[in-house]
């Protein structure tokens, strides 16, 4: 649980830098009143739509700024967390203007020193360079009136969002308390009851094992599979830089523009044609974890519509630093069930293994009666541990739950817990107690990541309040782009 707080609170400090962040930086989208074209609308907020051309335009100006290219800028990936961005930032202006937010003149001003652009123009006298600025503006299509708006509009937003953040629980006391509670530590002795000890008793009849193979012939089917080709453009250490990057662009772009073979890239970049057979969606079996094939960005554009269906290249993967691979479906071997014959023996063991299970069931079920008419009986569990949900031992999920939950009132107790697989295992607790020692800094830590837990929770709320009330409404699946897109 300790580490599901831990989790939980990165994911937070990353949305939330992501919101803070305006989506369009120094001189980027100007405004949020200019829309186009009704027909290509892919979301209304507050009526008003995200177009596809929107999207198109600032995926491309996100990927020049990273240094990709036009490939990347037209993935269906990257475009759809540009509509994501966009969309936040719609709702969070939505908020804004609904609030009558405002911005003191002082902090625009400080807002505005912090960028470097605006700080570049001041002279060494402290005098500021009005006329570059204005030439500055000119030069990207803007005016003073148009960069303040934004600027302002910018700067309510990320107040707006610094303020949620900042949110906690009510109560530092209420966290301290929570977290002592992850603190209490039980003791506990188990006694399992597993499938694999009852298996001898099981003696499945031919006529059980078919007709199991008849009802789940799903589970004896051998996956789908690719036959590929793919080519690699992998850099030369004692190549300069400049001229490995141009080959990286001539790569992406000719595995992208001529999508229906890898021959031309092959040729112009003097690399060979490589194919691979048996390639499922779990990547290619037998190769090195470093092979094109093994990395999860190859094989998911393999499985891909693009690949799959249209028999297109995929776009240009780097799967290491100065590493490039384009891959194209050759031949689609669909999944298929396979005959009894070459699963009897996969069949049998999993006929075995249920009955052993209901039998492992059967006799925690049996003791767990006993059980209830003599708790203080401790003959055949294992010797006694203390367990926290700090530290759990081997005690996971929803025993641990159950162990920790359990009134001291009602000690000595039993519990049941069934393990989907395996069998079942009955725990014993009769004691509960504090450590006499805690790590002060453990604990502070988790008091704070409760708090960070709490606060992303309050976030999604927040977020959900004002989509609701700007109205938003998917109008358009997001679709790839065009040939033109984005010119």
């Amino acid at each position: 649980m300790f580490d599901t707080v831990r989790k939980h609170q990165r994911i937070l400090q990353f949305v939330l830098m992501l919101l803070i962040v305006p989506s369009f930086a120094f001189f980027g989208i100007s405004s949020y009143s200019s829309f186009l074209d009704k027909e290509t609308d892919l979301v209304k907020v507050n009526g008003k739509p995200i177009t596809a051309q929107e999207v198109d335009s600032a995926a491309k100006r996100q990927a020049e700024r990273v240094g990709g290219n036009a490939q990347i800028a037209q993935s269906l990936q990257f475009r759809q967390a540009i509509l994501n961005e966009l969309l936040q930032q719609r709702i969070l202006g939505f908020a804004v203007n609904d609030l009558r937010l405002q911005v003191g003149k002082e902090a625009l001003i400080k807002s505005l020193q912090n960028i470097p652009q605006i700080r570049a123009l001041y002279k060494q006298d402290g005098s500021f360079d009005d006329a570059r600025f204005k030439q500055l503006l000119a030069s990207n299509g803007l005016n003073e009136e148009q960069f303040y708006a934004s600027q302002a509009f910018d700067l309510k937003i990320s107040q707006f969002v610094n303020s949620v953040a900042r949110t906690e629980i009510g109560s530092p006391k209420l966290s301290e308390i929570i977290s002592t509670l992850y603190e209490t530590e039980r003791q506990v002795q188990a006694l399992s009851f597993d499938a694999k000890d009852y298996l001898s008793k099981v003696n499945p009849s031919s006529e059980d094992l078919q007709a199991f193979y008849n009802a789940n012939a799903k589970l004896f089917e051998s996956p789908e599979y690719v036959d590929v080709e793919y080519i690699v453009l992998k850099a030369d250490p004692k190549e300069d830089a400049k001229v490995f990057s141009e080959k990286a662009d001539q790569f992406a772009n000719m595995t992208y523009d001529q999508s229906d073979s890898l021959k031309p890239a092959a040729d112009k970049l003097n690399l060979s044609v490589q194919t691979q057979k048996g390639v499922t969606r779990s990547g290619a079996t037998g190769v090195a974890k470093d092979h094109p094939l093994a990395n999860p960005k190859v094989v998911q554009a393999l499985f891909g519509d693009e690949a799959l269906k249209n028999k297109r290249n995929t776009e240009a993967v780097q799967t290491a630093p100065g590493v490039f691979v384009s891959a194209r479906v050759v031949e689609f071997h669909p999944a298929q069930i396979l005959p009894f014959k070459d699963v009897a023996n996969e069949v049998n063991r999993q006929v075995s293994q249920r009955a052993a299970e209901k039998l492992a069931v059967a006799a925690a079920a049996e003791k767990y009666s006993s059980l209830e008419k003599d708790p203080k009986n401790t003959s055949g569990f294992a010797a006694p541990i203390w367990v926290s949900r700090n530290k759990p031992s081997n005690i996971v999920g929803p025993a641990l739950d159950d162990v920790m939950s359990i009134s001291p009132d009602k000690f000595p107790a039993i519990i049941s817990v069934s393990n989907p697989g395996v069998g079942a295992t009955l725990y014993r607790v009769d004691q509960v107690r504090q450590p006499n020692s805690v790590d002060a800094k453990v604990h502070k830590a988790q008091a704070q990541q409760i708090q960070a837990l709490a606060a992303q929770s309050e976030f999604a709320g927040f977020m959900s309040y004002w989509r609701d009330m700007a109205g938003v409404k998917v109008i358009n699946p997001l679709k790839p782009p065009s040939s033109g897109a984005g010119s």
